[in-house]
């Protein structure tokens, strides 16, 4: 069968693609593997919530004293109906992305896609039989899996992926885990919670490497209070799995030290998925281990094009949205404007959750800008007193000349909520003094912006 568009993959880059292209009048289809809304949906930013749902209900429960609430009888959590809650919801979604394909015309075709030349697509359906289909152009969306070290390969039982860390037969009692991104951090915090004991070990001199430094050191603390052993700048270096337990050797700032695990979670990133998709056929070009785009995400292969985690952009879902959606509105003829890089929002749901966009305080003053920072810790906060979640701050960052919000990095309750407030206001060059009179409600988490602003200019801050 021909079609317009043929898009591999049906995670957020992909799936996002295809109904827009069904929009613009073009014919199109979906090749998958497995299923429907990829890691995202069913391994990743979404069953993930849902684990740390439950975790922040358990805490609730643990915490009740503290909000004047008397609790009879034992509260544990229930890991199996955690991790089954967990699955319902991802299965739930994925048949929500079934409905919307069918809702908009798209043909799904269920199997392994691969590039076979002059606008081929080669389909091997889970009974090994071929069949081929055609189409003008063609996205590759394919997304990416657990990266693994080569001393640390993963054998899904003892050492494990995050796929794995999602959906674990029995909970352990202890989870050393390497690598303390988003991934790490959250599924180290959701096993912390529920009563295992947590090793997190990073390769930096912080953990959420990525982040302001005063975000990361706050995590740490919050981190550490929960009781979690924190490892930075710290390497593994070796891991033995022929006993009952992991024995995992850590080379840190001390020296080398042993630490037992009953399972390793090796979260040190993503690699993506570009073999046996027919790069090679089609002479595709690849730098630095990903897939090779233009600014519309074509490759150096006429009319076929690659977007989310195969290029070298951020890894994260609502990017490759916003990818596929570009790209799918140049295929029709549109002029699309460019997926901003700079203004790109990053969320960790943690307990404190971390949101954040554009540059750290150390980034803009590496770039030569002259700034104003602005705080607001959230202990000044009547909501976050309120709600018992006085650990974190608000940290904005400004151009002193120009007043321009150069970067905004928050912790705290709520935050990956109100980071959309800032992004807006980044891409519409709002100024330091425009967010300090926009008035925000009272009380709210949200205030803790308009304070933090204030503080940069050294204006009054209305506790």
């Amino acid at each position: 069968m021909n079609y317009d568009l043929i898009i591999i993959g049906s995670g957020p880059g992909g799936y996002v693609a295809a109904i827009r292209a069904s929009q613009l009048g073009l014919k199109t289809a979906v090749v998958e593997r497995e299923h429907l809304g990829g890691i995202c949906l069913n391994w990743g930013c979404i069953p993930t919530k849902s684990l740390l749902k439950s975790a922040q209900v358990y805490r609730y429960f643990t915490h009740a004293a503290d909000y004047g609430v008397s609790l009879e009888g034992t509260v544990k959590p229930d890991f199996a109906s955690i991790v089954a809650r967990s699955r319902g919801i991802a299965e739930g979604m994925s048949k929500g992305v079934q409905y919307l394909m069918k809702k908009n015309k798209i043909d799904v075709i269920w199997g392994s896609g691969k590039l076979s030349g002059n606008g081929s697509v080669t389909i091997t359906g889970a009974d090994n039989k071929t069949s081929v289909v055609t189409a003008k152009n063609i996205i590759l969306a394919t997304g990416a899996r657990s990266r693994e070290l080569p001393g640390l390969l993963q054998d899904g039982v003892k050492i494990i992926g995050y796929r794995q860390a999602l959906a674990l037969p029995v909970q352990p009692k202890s989870l050393l885990v390497v690598g303390s991104g988003a991934i790490g951090s959250e599924l180290a915090f959701f096993y912390q919670s529920i009563g295992t004991q947590v090793t997190l070990v990073e390769f930096m001199p912080q953990i959420v490497p990525i982040e302001d430094s005063e975000v990361a050191a706050q995590l740490e603390r919050s981190f550490k209070k929960a009781g979690i052993t924190v490892l930075t700048s710290s390497t593994v270096t070796a891991a033995d799995t022929s006993g009952a337990e992991c024995k995992v050797t850590v080379k840190t700032a001390k020296g080398e030290e042993e630490f037992k695990a009953e399972v390793v979670l090796s979260a040190v990133g993503i690699a993506p998925n570009i073999e046996n998709i027919g790069l090679e056929a089609l002479e595709i070009v690849i730098e630095k281990g990903r897939v090779k785009v233009d600014e519309h995400y074509q490759t150096s292969a006429a009319g076929v094009y690659a977007i989310g985690d195969i290029i070298a952009t951020p890894a994260l879902a609502h990017v490759a949205s916003a990818e596929g959606i570009a790209c799918v509105e140049h295929i029709a003829g549109l002029n699309p404007e460019p997926v901003n890089y700079k203004n790109i929002p990053g969320c960790t749901y943690t307990t404190p959750e971390i949101a954040s966009v554009g540059m750290t305080e150390k980034a803009a003053i590496e770039a030569g800008y002259k700034i104003k920072v602005g705080k607001f810790p959230y202990t000044a906060s009547g909501k976050a007193a309120a709600a018992g979640a006085k650990d974190g701050f608000v940290k904005l960052i400004f151009d002193e000349t120009y007043g321009e919000l150069l970067g905004a990095h928050l912790i705290g309750e709520n935050v990956t909520e109100m980071l959309g407030e800032l992004v807006v206001a980044r891409n519409m060059e709002v100024t330091g003094h425009e967010l300090i009179k926009s008035v925000h409600p009272h009380p709210t988490l949200s205030e803790a912006i308009m304070e933090a602003a204030a503080a940069a200019y050294g204006e009054v801050i209305h506790i």
